[in-house]
């Protein structure tokens, strides 16, 4: 009997998260990171790193975009076990919502409770400048879709669902604390998500302002709707590679947007290895 698309993702889910049990070999992480674009070197950092291709896990994305490898990482980052995600799939390479939606409860489904999302994105204020971080404290979502549209399946979570706290405050002061200590300059701000793939305009750029959005990307609201669905808590922070079109003279292109993400990747890796076991304090 064919499975619908539904049941296939379930299977994918279960399947997936067998194997990445196998992977673990015993440990039990808490916390996964999904790194954005030209944050990639943080699996590096990972000790006694075992790694899986999303090829070898059934149902995961298949990437097409630079500076998004492909891999999940499972090891010790600062005496923490973690899963790190090496790459997303953008909803500017797809209308199907079931990879990501597999990616994120596979992770549920071997244990991870914490949610750490990092991106690439463009800064709308003067002051959080280009290759600096700023820590996700809410988001807007104008990417014209949802996730979780279509049927619910109440094993993963509820038809309905509040996200009054969709960014944990309590979890992204303990970011700020790491950032604190380490020295790190570190901004707070909502992250407004457009599907892209091409930059926004400048009338675009004025009207987001004016929603009241302080970074814009391409990512990271559908993987903490998905998230969020399903019971994990989530935090975030997007490292700032751009002015958005017209506040300066930028000319704007992905190699623009990885060449300056590599110039704020040190204190990006810096904060995540500080702020890992404050994540993961009960």
């Amino acid at each position: 009997m064919n499975m619908t698309v539904q049941q296939l993702h379930v299977e994918n889910v279960k399947h997936s998260a067998a194997a990445l049990m196998a992977a673990l070999a015993g440990r039990a992480p808490k916390l996964a990171i999904v790194l954005g674009s030209g944050l990639g070197g943080l699996a590096d950092r990972v000790e006694g790193a075992v790694t899986l291709p999303y090829a070898e896990l059934p149902g995961f994305p298949v990437l097409t975009v630079q500076g998004h490898t492909g891999a999940l990482v499972a090891g010790k980052l600062n005496g923490v076990d973690v899963v790190v995600l090496k790459g997303r799939k953008h909803f500017y390479e797809t209308d199907d919502p079931y990879p990501l939606k597999t990616m994120v409860r596979t992770l549920r489904a071997v244990g991870v409770e914490v949610l750490f999302l990092s991106n690439a994105a463009g800064s709308l204020r003067a002051p959080i400048g280009v290759s600096q971080l700023m820590l996700i404290t809410d988001h807007i979502n104008a990417l014209g879709l949802n996730p979780l549209t279509g049927a619910n399946d109440e094993t993963f979570g509820p038809r309905f669902f509040g996200m009054s706290d969709a960014w944990d405050p309590a979890l992204s002061e303990k970011i700020s604390q790491a950032a604190v200590a380490e020295m790190i300059p570190l901004h707070r701000g909502v992250y407004l998500a457009l599907r892209g793939p091409s930059f926004e305009t400048p009338a675009e750029i004025r009207m987001i302002k004016g929603w009241g959005a302080d970074a814009v990307g391409m990512s990271s609201v559908p993987e903490c709707l998905i998230a969020r669905h399903c019971g994990m808590k989530v935090v975030g922070v997007s490292c700032i590679t751009n002015m958005g079109a017209g506040l300066s003279d930028e000319k704007l292109s992905h190699a623009h947007t990885l060449e300056n993400a590599a110039k704020g990747a040190a204190n990006f890796e810096r904060l995540v290895i500080a702020a890992v076991p404050r994540l993961v304090e009960a």
